[in-house]
């Protein structure tokens, strides 16, 4: 079992259990405080509905009536998160095959292919997701620093944060099963083949062949020629 690989599911899953948080919350940019005091009313809004509360802790929301009157960075932020998510869900899905734990998957370069995609799926996933709250922070910055913008002014939300977390563990996620292919490849499979009681007699045999050779012939070895 590979530590790398589970360091790697851990940030993987988790980035993508954050992704699927901030998507589903409504706190992508909230009312700034200056506003807030003065009528002590709270406003949410999200890339699906548009909340309201107030300082008695009573809050009201409405969804987007029709795609069509969203505003165009909403739309591409709800198409990057989603892309996100999806890409997350089945990141998780090959990590799971391409773990060496895993019984199932193949051999072991199958396994590192699978792992080697698991992690290019998972750093897909967090470009989306920093990419979509990068564009909605953007926007909201813009429009607060803006001194000719005189409509209702936003700060951001804790759903960016959220969102900007997890693609950052996605992207680590996604590094770190990449680089576990070459742990995979250290250490391959390779098969023995039993033949020590063979290859010891055969050596026996050839060691007291050769003693027996060298004992009957001394006149051989030690002869007078040769000390001359």
């Amino acid at each position: 079992m590979s530590r790398a690989q589970i360091s790697a599911l851990v940030f993987g899953v988790g980035g993508f259990g954050a992704l699927v948080a901030a998507t589903a919350s409504n706190e992508w940019k909230v009312t700034t405080r200056a506003s807030s005091v003065i009528t002590a009313t709270w406003v949410y809004q999200g890339l699906w509905m548009n909340c309201a509360g107030n300082a008695l802790g009573t809050f009201h929301c409405r969804p987007h009536f029709t795609i069509f009157n969203v505003e165009g960075y909403i739309q591409a932020c709800r198409g990057l998160m989603i892309a996100a998510v999806s890409l997350g869900f089945f990141g998780s899905i090959f990590a799971l095959f391409g773990m060496k734990c895993t019984k199932v998957g193949g051999s072991d370069k199958a396994k590192a292919k699978i792992a080697c995609l698991a992690g290019i799926v998972f750093i897909l996933s967090g470009l989306c997701s920093m990419t979509g709250c990068s564009l909605y922070a953007n926007k909201i910055t813009t429009e607060f620093f803006d001194p000719l913008f005189m409509e209702q002014k936003y700060e951001l939300g804790a759903a960016l944060f959220i969102g900007w977390a997890g693609a950052s563990l996605c992207i680590i996620g996604g590094v770190i099963f990449c680089f576990s292919i070459s742990d995979n490849s250290k250490a391959p499979r390779m098969g023995y083949t039993y033949n020590g009681a063979t290859s010891i007699m055969s050596s026996r045999t050839k060691y007291h062949g050769g003693e027996d050779f060298k004992t009957t012939n001394p006149s051989k070895q030690f002869d007078k020629n040769a000390y001359v």
